[in-house]
C-alpha cells in the first residue's frame, strides 16, 4: 500500500499560498496529516508542483503532476499510481494535505472493504444530519492497475473524481462522527482559524 498526501491544488481561498507549509498546531498542516497518515501505509510520497526541495526535510519522494492545467486531485493521484506501479505496488491510499483530523483507521478500513471484492475503488464517507451518506472521494484507496485508464480519461479533460470511478464501480465506508469532523478540510483562514482551536481543544 503506497500512500499519497495530495498537495498539488491552487489552495485559491486561502490566498494561493502553499497549503502543506501552513503552520499548524506546533508544525505544519502536512506535519499534521503526516503524523496520522504515514503508520497507516508501507510507503509515502507527496503529490506537489513546483520547487520540491521545500519538501526536503520530509525525505519523501515528490510526484508532481505529470498532466499540466491544475485538472484536480485524479492527475496526482495517477502521478502516485505511475509511482506505485515502478515500486511494485498494487494500490494508492490518498489524503488531502488540508485534513488534519483524518481517521487513524482510514486505511484499514479501505482495506478491508476491498478485500471483500466488491467495487475496486473505495472512498471514505461521512454522516450528513439527515443520515445520508457523504462520500468523501479524495480519501480514496486506487488498484495501480487502472492508470492507464485514468491517464486516457484526463487527457479527454475528465477531472470530476466520482464520474470517473463511478465508471469502475466504488464502495463508501461510513466513518462514524466524532467530536471533531475527521474530515474537516482547510480551505480559507476562517477554517484554519477553526482548526486550531479545535486541536487546541483536542489537546487539553
Amino acid at each position: 500500500m503506497l500512500g499519497v498526501v495530495l498537495a498539488g491544488g491552487l489552495a485559491s481561498r486561502l490566498g494561493g499560498v502553499d497549503k502543506a507549509s501552513v503552520g499548524f498546531g506546533a508544525g505544519t498542516l502536512l506535519d499534521a496529516v503526516l503524523a496520522r497518515f504515514a503508520p497507516q501505509v508501507e510507503a509515502l510520497v507527496v503529490n506537489a508542483n513546483g520547487d520540491a526541495s521545500r519538501f526536503a526535510r520530509y525525505a519523501l519522494p515528490v510526484v508532481p503532476d505529470d498532466i499540466g492545467g491544475h485538472p484536480g486531485p485524479l492527475a496526482g493521484i495517477l502521478s502516485a499510481m505511475d509511482h506505485g506501479a515502478k515500486n511494485g505496488f498494487s494500490h494508492v491510499a490518498s489524503v488531502p494535505v488540508d485534513t488534519p483530523f483524518l481517521p487513524g483507521n482510514l486505511v484499514a478500513r479501505l482495506k478491508d472493504t476491498a478485500a471483500r471484492g466488491g467495487a475496486p475503488i473505495i472512498f471514505a464517507a461521512s454522516s450528513a444530519e439527515d443520515g445520508r451518506l457523504l462520500r468523501q472521494p479524495v480519501f480514496g484507496l486506487w488498484p495501480v492497475s487502472l492508470r492507464e485508464d485514468l491517464r486516457s480519461s484526463l487527457s479527454t479533460g475528465l477531472s470530476k473524481i466520482v464520474l470517473w470511478a463511478d465508471r469502475h464501480g466504488s464502495e463508501s465506508v461510513p466513518f462514524p462522527s466524532t467530536d471533531i469532523d475527521p474530515f474537516f478540510n482547510v480551505n480559507s483562514a476562517a477554517d484554519l482559524d477553526e482548526a486550531q482551536k479545535l486541536n487546541d481543544s483536542a489537546m487539553y
